[in-house]
């Protein structure tokens, strides 16, 4: 194997804390030989995907801590992404150059980590900065130990299984409390891929009778429809139409303060519960008011994952998960498409459309700094 440079050059997208239209590319070096003589490795992001869950991200940065997980420069964050990298060099014991590794990283072409808690499976990074943070982010998967990876499939589980994580366990949270006496789950934002796949592990996982509901835009409901995992689409124009006498739960993937104001004044005290999700509809996200119904709550996937850990012991969400998220990811050919986009300028532009909501709900957008 070549024996890795000696100093790095790191390219990163940065956007704007405060203007999430505001962006730049930045280069900064590593010191290959400094880093791993503090036990830390250097690992080169191969490609990442990029999906309206990053602007959620970003949007959420500083209330959610997304902004910490990687620090960037005064006034600029790295939005977090999932994806693949490889080991390029490494001072750890028990991780060597050339290994592949699945998880979260900025929009960067390396990232610097330190590892510790090595299993055959995965590796923390409990470098300071991350410590207080979830530790569902802080974990990367050693691809070469888990016996579902293949090469072939890394763009759509790049896509969709950080998606698909959230969307069983707000599934499996609903189905966990009764879905709080509601008959039926309206979900807003249909056509993005949290929605689609809530949508699809709700009608795996729900014991009762509830049928969910996606609300989406006039432009995008042939296609929700065309997927076929919603009981029933409504466009947003017609939620006035909608039997407010039923007991709902509303989850809440848009974020308009708009939307969620029409939604509770509609149902009134029916909303049984009100489940804040993403923000796709990122410059009306809704602040705290005071609303009819359920006070709107934020779903952190942390708490479920920690409550089932308890629940069902060690491997049991993993390995009810796994059975679910085969059975989606082989259903995806039929409406889903993927791009590959290369370069700095590339990402950069990608960003832009993805955040002012020009891109296909059928679009899978993977991504690579590298030219």
């Amino acid at each position: 194997m070549t024996e890795p440079a000696t100093v790095l050059h790191a390219t990163s997208l940065e956007v704007g804390r405060a203007d999430l239209r505001q962006s730049r590319v930045v280069t900064e070096e590593i010191d290959v030989a400094a880093v791993t003589a503090a036990g830390k490795a250097v690992l080169a992001i191969d490609h990442f995907a990029l999906t309206a869950n990053n602007i959620t991200y970003a949007a959420f940065g500083d209330q959610m801590s997304y902004w910490d997980f990687f620090p960037a420069g005064q006034g600029f964050g790295r939005v977090p992404v999932w994806g693949f990298a490889d080991v390029v060099a490494s001072g750890a014991d028990g991780l060597a150059a050339g290994e592949r590794v699945y998880g979260y990283f900025p929009m960067s072409t390396h990232l610097v980590v330190e590892p510790g808690r090595l299993s055959p499976r995965r590796f923390v990074d409990v470098s300071p900065h991350r410590a207080k943070l979830p530790a569902v982010y802080n974990s990367y998967d050693r691809v070469a130990h888990d016996p579902a990876y293949t090469r072939s499939g890394e763009s759509i589980q790049m896509i969709l299984k950080p998606l698909v994580v959230t969307s069983f366990l707000i599934a499996d949270f609903l189905e966990d409390n009764g879905f709080f006496g509601a008959r039926q789950v309206l979900v807003s934002s249909a056509s993005s891929k949290t929605s689609l796949g809530l949508a699809f592990c709700h009608r795996r996982l729900a014991a009762r009778d509830v049928p969910v509901l996606g609300l989406t835009s006039p432009v995008n409901g042939a296609f929700v429809e065309s997927v076929g995992y919603f009981d029933r689409v409504v466009t947003y124009d017609a939620i006035e139409s909608l039997d407010a006498a039923v007991p709902t739960v509303y989850v809440d993937m848009a974020g308009s303060a708009d939307l969620l104001t029409r939604v509770h004044r509609h149902f009134g005290d029916n909303i049984r519960y009100s489940c804040r999700v993403g923000g796709t509809h990122w410059e009306g996200l809704a602040r705290r008011m005071e609303l009819p119904g359920a006070r709107p709550t934020f779903f952190f996937a942390p708490d479920q994952i920690a409550k089932r850990a308890a629940d069902w012991g060690p491997g049991g969400l993993d390995q009810r998960f796994a059975g679910v998220w085969a059975e989606l990811a082989a259903s995806v050919d039929d409406w889903l498409t993927v791009e590959d986009h290369h370069g700095p300028e590339a990402i950069k532009a990608a960003y832009h459309d993805m955040l002012e909501g020009r891109i296909s709900p059928s679009a899978g957008l993977i991504m690579s700094l590298k030219a």
